[in-house]
Formats: structure tokens, C-alpha cells, sequence
């Protein structure tokens, strides 16, 4: 497993917008942390994605009542919630490692309609490939796979500081974005094809995953607007 530490990509503006999802990140987990197991528990089954009931629940009726109504919310409620501090810490680190640059590039306010179009991308994907999972699925894993995705259009050549840990040695190692993304990338798609059979039983989402990445990889060229007399990344 690598870990990225930081990239060496200066910004021209403060990225508020991805300080403020860390933050409400954070606020919410802190949140949960005075609620007993049973009503966290019960907000996971509420506002996570549940693939049987969006796709065979009876939209006619409640959630409260075992009905799908409401559901609806669930894949942008389910980008903020984190099942534990491993979790909510290696999702935050990555978007903040990578969030600042898309957010300089984008403006805030496409950036804020980026970040969502991934997480509801990260949603599909993860309802498409088992529709009849009781499983919820949490996380701002699947969002943030698809802000690798637009770094990686953007900036392929920017450098990104990398922890390797080698037994009990950890080794630090500039490696480009292209390269730190896509073998990132590719063991998402091995680890989901290595899951399938073992999909229904919870776990991690990888599927969500790479349905993030695609939107991002998608959802970054409808955005992005290239400044005037400017190349970027992605037009080279």
C-alpha cells in the first residue's frame, strides 16, 4: 500500500470548498461518535445506499415505514458518512491532497458540481453492479476517486510525495500523478473483480470505486474551461 503525502503543485487560490467538505467530514464522524451503536447503525441504513431499495423498493412509501421514499438523498447524504477513523482519515487525505488542484482549475462552484456528479457516479456504479444488495454503502471514497480522476487529466505530470512502507522501513518517493493514479486505479479494478463473488457480504465498495473515477474522467471535460492564452494538461 502507498500513501500520498502531499504533491508539489502550487495553487492560486485557497480551496475553501475542499477545506469545507473535510471539515463537515470530520463534524459529522464526531458527530456519530456520542450516538449508541444501535442509532448509529440506524442512521447508516438510513441515509447509505442501499441498492435493494432503490432499485425494488416501493417508492409509494416511507423509508420509516420499509418503503424507498426518500432514497433519493442517499447518494449525497452516504458521501458523509465513514464507518471508522481509518476510513474517514485515508478518504480526507486524499482529498486533500488532490482536491486543492481541481478546485484551482474548476472555480468553486464547479468544483462543488464536479465533486457531487462523482459521488452520485460512484453510486450507480455501486447499485449496478449488485441491484439486490441490502448492504449500505457509506463513504466519500467513491466522490474522491473521481477527483483523482480530473487530477489526472489536468496534471499527469505533476509530482506526488509517496509513503512506501517496506516491512518495518517507510520509504519516501516523488512519482508522478499519472503513474501514482492509474497503478491506483487499476488495483481498484482488480480488487472489484476479485469481489464480485463476495459483493453481497459488505465490505469495501470498490465499484464504487471506479464508477467515481469514470464520472470524474467524464464530468472533468464537460467543466473544465481553458483560460484563455493558457494550455493545460488536458488539451496537450
Amino acid at each position: 500500500m502507498v500513501i500520498p503525502i502531499r504533491d508539489i503543485n502550487q495553487t492560486r487560490r485557497t480551496p475553501i470548498v475542499t477545506w469545507a467538505i473535510i471539515g463537515a467530514n470530520m463534524l459529522i464522524f464526531m458527530g456519530s461518535l456520542s450516538l449508541d451503536k444501535e442509532a448509529a447503525e440506524a442512521i447508516v441504513m438510513r441515509f447509505g445506499v442501499i441498492p435493494d431499495v432503490i432499485v425494488h423498493g416501493n417508492w409509494a412509501a416511507p423509508r420509516v415505514d420499509g418503503g424507498a421514499l426518500g432514497s433519493w438523498v442517499t447518494p449525497y447524504t452516504s458521501m458523509f458518512l465513514h464507518g471508522g477513523l481509518l476510513h474517514l482519515a485515508s478518504n480526507m487525505l486524499f482529498l486533500h491532497v488532490f482536491g486543492d488542484n481541481v478546485e484551482d482549475v474548476l472555480g468553486r462552484a464547479r468544483y462543488v458540481l464536479f465533486y457531487v456528479l462523482c459521488g452520485l457516479g460512484a453510486a450507480l456504479g455501486h447499485v449496478l453492479v449488485d441491484p439486490n444488495s441490502m448492504v449500505p454503502m457509506i463513504g466519500a471514497s467513491g466522490a474522491i476517486s473521481g477527483v483523482l480522476a480530473g487530477y489526472l487529466t489536468l496534471f499527469p505530470h505533476a509530482r506526488v510525495v509517496t509513503l512506501i512502507p517496506i516491512f518495518i522501513f517507510v520509504h519516501f518517493m516523488e512519482v508522478p500523478a499519472a503513474i501514482f493514479i492509474v497503478l491506483w486505479f487499476v488495483l481498484q479494478l482488480v480488487l472489484g473483480y476479485m469481489s464480485l463473488d463476495m459483493i453481497s457480504e459488505g465490505g469495501v465498495a470498490w465499484f464504487a470505486h471506479i464508477g467515481g473515477f469514470l464520472a470524474g474522467l467524464l464530468c472533468i471535460r464537460l467543466l473544465y474551461r481553458r483560460p484563455k492564452g493558457r494550455r493545460r494538461a488536458l488539451f496537450r
